[in-house]
């Protein structure tokens, strides 16, 4: 093994294989607090833990302190001093400390009121002038509009809150841009505790900040490579959770012939990918993770007509890509991978012409979450209605719906005699699939049963199932807003714990196809209209002839 490999292995050993534990997380104040706290109530004395209060009161008020020049204080060649005060002694607080100290961010330096008030009431009292888009007016007319511009200049000010400075002057500040990150993370984590209107308002404005200086624009798309220093890589390895990298073999294969591994890199935070994606060269568009996760040997990159995107860890969550793993907590919410996809397509096809297909391999993390919780509500409502109802009157009712076909549910209660007991096939597909061990996946009956239902309603929960208007599942509404179709869903994709946890082991190409990219994306921000192929929409048991494009 080479010295590179080595520092890797040992690095990544050290470190937990979790990205959320590895950004500075609030949580982990609060443990670090109450084994101090403890561990000061067994050994001191009452005097030593007044010391201690009063230190930790005086470390306070000094980040406080620090804090509040940091906004009012214009001497250039002193700033940069007061913001190393701030960040490294934010650092030091505890929880508590910092959940106070942001509190008091919040609304001690919030916009003033008052004065926004006072200014309103100022402007609606000007006169408007009788003709706004004469070119030349009259000197009169000239100096009405200076007032109303000197009036609006001002309300601009007014409306700006005091630590929208802190947050400028921090990110032209050395580490000032990943040092924000990390204060949005616990801003977020209070505010998942108590959800406050100051601090929404503090939230806002960082993020509206952070998406500004993080957009595309900022952003260097980067090859990775085995040649890229082994901090780098050693964060590929502890980020990546889609699919986790198992060794360093697995890890110099996917930067190896036959993949390629692109990532966004911010300038500010050097050596940190925010972003990266993963892919595949390959003959056709793979239907499970196995073929491109194996160790056969790679085809030669001049007969590849597919490049696969099969994995991309974000540092966002939220209704975007809340599937895909967390790098940078703070950073929740801003969609970084909006352009990432389209930059990487055009890198690929301008290296290699001869890639003609675009797709994805992807997850469906909501798909089994929504089943179970339909198949338990539904198994409940059919439960209590053949106790009380003829089956006539419950076919009527306005709340059950029996989400299996006739055929589907006589198969399922077929194969399922020596499994599992039930009154109906959904009450033995919810005991079936809640099963700890999955051991319906090593019977070749159960299998076969469970097929036609699982892809019928996976076909159902990727296209019909909304929220908003658009896709239900996160992944499925990352892709399609980025101008994706839905392609094709495979069985037995993926039939690793995690995978048969989300999805029940079923996967889903996307495919890009480059002329309709932008067509598609701007369809479904519009109307939330889905594009997806004909064999897709055979699995749909009823639906309006044209609810979805046939490609």
């Amino acid at each position: 093994m080479n010295k590179k490999g080595l520092a890797i292995l040992m690095r990544t050993r050290m470190k937990p294989n979790d990205a959320s534990k590895l950004a500075q997380s609030p949580l982990n104040n609060i443990v670090k607090q109450s084994v101090s706290n403890s561990e000061g109530n067994q050994s001191n004395g009452g005097n030593k833990n007044l010391s201690a209060y009063n230190y930790t009161d005086r470390n306070f008020e000094n980040v406080r302190e620090s804090m509040h020049s940091a906004i009012s204080m214009n001497k250039t060649e002193v700033l940069d001093s007061v913001l190393n005060d701030f960040s490294e002694g934010y650092f030091s607080l505890s929880y508590e400390d910092r959940r106070k100290l942001l509190l008091m961010l919040a609304k001690e330096c919030d916009l003033n009121r008052t004065q926004v008030h006072e200014l309103i009431k100022q402007y609606l009292g000007l006169e408007l002038p009788s003709r706004w888009n004469v070119q030349s007016s009259g000197l009169e007319e000239e100096g009405t509009l200076s007032a109303f511009y000197r009036m609006e200049r001002n309300l601009r000010h007014a409306l700006k809150p005091k630590y929208e400075d802190l947050f400028e002057r921090l990110n032209t500040h050395p580490g000032g841009l990943k040092f924000l990150s990390s204060l949005r993370a616990d801003i977020l984590f209070i505010l998942a505790e108590e959800n406050l209107a100051s601090l929404r308002a503090l939230d806002s404005h960082l993020k509206e900040k952070l998406s500004t200086w993080l957009s595309p624009a900022a952003l260097e798309l980067h090859q990775i490579t085995w040649d890229d220093p082994a901090s780098l890589l050693e964060k590929i390895v502890a980020y990546e959770a889609v699919h986790p990298i198992s060794n360093l073999i697995d890890l110099k294969r996917r930067l190896g012939v036959g993949r390629r591994c692109f990532g966004y890199l911010h300038p500010a935070i050097p050596g940190e990918p925010l972003i990266f994606i993963e892919v595949a060269l390959q003959k056709n568009v793979a239907q499970t993770i196995q073929e491109v996760l194996w160790d056969d040997p790679p085809i030669p990159e001049s007969e590849a007509t597919c490049a696969l995107f099969y994995s991309i860890s974000s540092t966002q969550t939220g209704p975007d890509l809340s599937a895909y793993e967390i790098l940078q907590p703070g950073l929740s919410g801003i969609n970084l991978g909006k352009f990432l996809i389209k930059r990487v397509i055009k890198h690929v096809k301008r290296d290699m012409p001869h890639i003609s297909t675009f797709a994805t391999l992807s997850p469906i993390p909501g798909y089994m979450q929504w089943l179970l919780s339909k198949l338990a509500s539904q198994s409940k409502l059919a439960e209590g209605e053949a106790l009380s109802h003829s089956s006539a009157e419950k076919s009527g009712s306005t709340f059950f719906e029996n989400i299996l076909e006739p055929e589907e549910e006589r198969g399922l209660m077929e194969a399922s005699t020596e499994f599992v007991a039930g009154n109906n096939g959904m009450e033995v597909m919810l005991k079936l699939l809640t099963s700890t061990n999955y051991e319906w996946i090593n019977s070749d009956e159960l299998l076969s049963a469970l097929k036609p239902p699982l892809m019928h309603l996976c076909a159902r929960y990727l296209l019909q199932e909304k929220k908003r208007g658009k896709a239900l599942d996160s992944v499925a509404n990352f892709h399609l807003q980025n101008g994706a179709m839905i392609e094709r869903i495979n069985w037995m994709a993926d039939r690793s714990e995690k995978g048969l946890r989300q999805s029940g082991g079923i996967m889903v190409n996307y495919v890009y196809r480059l002329e309709s990219i932008e067509e598609y994306a701007h369809s479904y921000f519009n109307t939330g209209h889905i594009h997806a192929s004909n064999d897709l929409r055979r699995y749909v048991e009823v639906q309006p002839k044209d609810e979805f494009d046939g490609q």
